[in-house]
């Protein structure tokens, strides 16, 4: 039985002093405050937070980083971009740049991590390789297999969109069926959009595999909308709500350009939504309606999506200050919103996740309380203040995986991701 001591810690009821989380098998079997620091015990300091969700991910993506902004551009150019990196990757490439970037997550204090994934190129290699680039990090995946049919709506795939497809919706469904789950991985679905996916057969993709998480990007753009609109006499919400795609199980990935009915059909079904701020400003999409969405009905969770940056305290932060933002009010987001936000594993699938609780996997994050940028800030409230540089120890399952900065099992994340993206690049 391994025992961790917390200098402070976040349980269901707000910030404890001097928590003891005792784990069996690499889950809590218990959680209590104590006087005394045991013997043997692994000491954490500063403040210890639930593991983090990455509830929104294309690991590829990571290779574009500082590579898109030269000649300013829209979503759609950046897409082109995305689209050659594509038609580059193997899956022995693959592999090796979703470790790096998966290791690099962990070392943010990413526990669990939705890889939203299309990149198929006709079998599962893809897949194979980013479940063994999770495990090789640490952290536990959900594979959201994409079913992606159509270039644009009425439009055949063109070019590397090819490599997305699967022909048909229920060659879409024979190959993700053969996909199986394991300890640390689980294997959710996806529409990738109203755009990728045609109307006849967003019903197949939405009743495939009822028991599982469902994703789908939805109004990232109002090109979107409009195509939507003009094809169908529906917005993509209401286009997805009569082929039964919204449930409890959904989750809605951005639901930027929303209208208040989309907002009422999200909330009522109790479908999810996954705010990925920092892409959604990289890519100017915009600011979506969170605290509506939320007070709708719709729970939160955090993605870094194209990860522009893999630090989920700032989407958390960046959360509440694009409701400020928009709104012109403070407050929007309690820090403890934003933390359930930031640690919502029940949006890819880990329900028993997200909190310091027993029974729940021992996902811990230690951030620093003594930073340049947390000294003298109130504990309940470093979420408004710490980056990941803060996180200082990551407890996956009850091992400790990430150490200031390194990597336990991989090491030094520079060196990977640099060795992984130089044949990219080059």
């Amino acid at each position: 039985m391994k025992s961790y001591w917390c200098e402070r810690a976040w349980l269901p009821d707000g910030v404890a002093a001097r928590v003891l989380v005792r784990v069996d098998r690499g889950r809590i079997v218990s959680v209590s405050t104590v006087d005394t620091i045991p013997l043997g015990v692994e000491r954490l300091y500063g403040l210890v937070l639930p593991g983090f969700a990455n509830a929104h991910s294309h690991a590829f993506h990571r290779a574009l980083r500082g590579r898109t902004h030269g000649g300013g551009g829209t979503f759609w150019t950046w897409r082109d971009a995305m689209y050659e990196l594509a038609d580059r990757l193997t899956p022995d490439s693959y592999l090796r740049l979703a470790r790096a970037v998966y290791a690099e997550m962990a070392v943010a204090g990413v526990t669990a991590v939705g890889e939203f994934h299309y990149l198929h190129d006709g079998g599962n290699e893809m897949a194979e390789a980013l479940r063994q680039a999770a495990r090789d990090a640490g952290i536990r995946i959900t594979l959201l297999d994409a079913c992606y049919l159509a270039g644009g709506i009425g439009e055949p795939v063109r070019g590397v969109q090819e490599k997305f497809s699967d022909g048909t919706g229920d060659a879409w469904l024979d190959r993700v069926a053969e996909l199986r789950g394991d300890d640390n991985t689980r294997i959710g679905a996806a529409i990738h959009s109203v755009r990728a996916v045609p109307r006849d057969t967003l019903a197949l993709v939405a009743g495939a595999f009822p028991d599982r998480p469902l994703h789908v990007h939805l109004s990232e753009q109002p090109a979107e909308n409009r195509a939507c609109l003009d094809a169908y006499g529906l917005t993509p919400t209401r286009l997805l709500a009569e082929a039964g795609a919204l449930t409890e199980r959904t989750t809605a990935v951005h639901g930027t350009h929303l209208t208040d009915e989309d907002i009422a059909l999200l909330g009522g079904a109790s479908s999810g939504v996954c705010l990925c701020p920092s892409t959604e400003a990289d890519l100017a999409d915009g600011i979506g309606p969170a605290r509506e969405l939320a007070d709708a009905g719709s729970p939160l969770s955090l993605g870094s999506d194209q990860h522009a940056v893999v630090d989920l305290l700032a989407e958390a932060r960046a959360l509440e200050h694009g409701e400020r933002l928009r709104t012109g009010h403070r407050g929007r987001f309690t820090p403890a919103e934003l933390v359930g936000a930031l640690a919502n594993h029940a949006a890819i699938g880990w329900p028993e996740a997200g909190g310091i609780v027993v029974g729940a996997p021992c996902d811990l994050v230690s951030v620093r309380l003594d930073s340049v940028r947390t000294t003298g800030v109130e504990p309940g409230q470093v979420v408004m203040a710490a980056t990941a540089s803060d996180v200082s120890v990551v407890v996956a399952g009850g091992r400790v995986i990430a150490r200031d900065g390194v990597h336990e099992a991989l090491g030094d994340v520079p060196r990977l991701l640099g060795e992984a993206l130089r044949p990219l690049l080059d």
